[in-house]
């Protein structure tokens, strides 16, 4: 499976995630099959492109890595810093403040940072496809929010200064669980005192 199971299920997300950007395809489909049926067959091509991203990214660290560059030491320090602003402005796209004022689509910010960092500190084929395919979409679908004219549903209200003291609260517990468990249990990899 290795590469190839990953840039499928790269190509299924962001086909999928890109079909939304196409606003008047998208309300055709949801007028010809209804929402509910839209909504069930996004959710259903979404769940397989992550599992299938996910199998062939571990099958591919697993059985095919393929060097092409040799990332810096340090560069994966600087990847360990940049994942904390990261995670708060995941979060901050749930708890909307201040923050998800100032940054607009704070998820998009997120899934950039996170792909900008772990490019710098993983050099492998594999890793470059991956991140590289994230960024690219979040850039993407920055770029198309900007110049959609439909209004996206009702507005969202946005809180306060509390929203932003829980955003960074529990944004930093979540950057601790993905370095102190995830990323060591499920990806292999230790962050901390490695």
């Amino acid at each position: 499976m290795g590469l190839a199971g990953l840039v499928l299920g790269l190509a299924l997300f962001i086909g999928s995630h890109g079909l939304t950007t196409k606003r008047e395809l998208r309300a055709d489909l949801i007028k010809k099959f209804g929402e509910s049926a839209y909504k069930i067959v996004y959710s259903l091509v979404s769940l397989l492109a992550v599992v299938l991203i996910a199998w062939g990214f571990a099958d591919y660290r697993a059985t095919g890595w393929i060097d092409v560059w040799h990332p810096p030491a340090f560069m994966k320090h600087v990847t360990i810093g940049l994942m904390l602003p990261a995670a708060i402005m995941l979060v901050a796209s749930y708890l909307r403040g201040k923050i998800y004022t100032a940054l607009k689509h704070p998820m998009l910010a997120s899934v950039k940072l996170w792909a900008v960092a772990h490019l710098l500190s993983n050099g492998d084929l594999g890793s470059i496809i991956l991140f590289g395919g994230f960024l690219g979409w979040a850039v993407y679908d920055r770029i198309s929010l900007k110049h959609r004219s439909d209004p996206g549903g009702p507005p969202i209200p946005v809180g306060g200064v509390t929203n932003d003291i829980l955003a960074v609260v529990v944004g930093t517990v979540v950057y601790l669980a993905l370095g102190f468990v995830f990323h060591p249990v499920v990806i292999g990899v230790r962050v901390f005192g490695a």
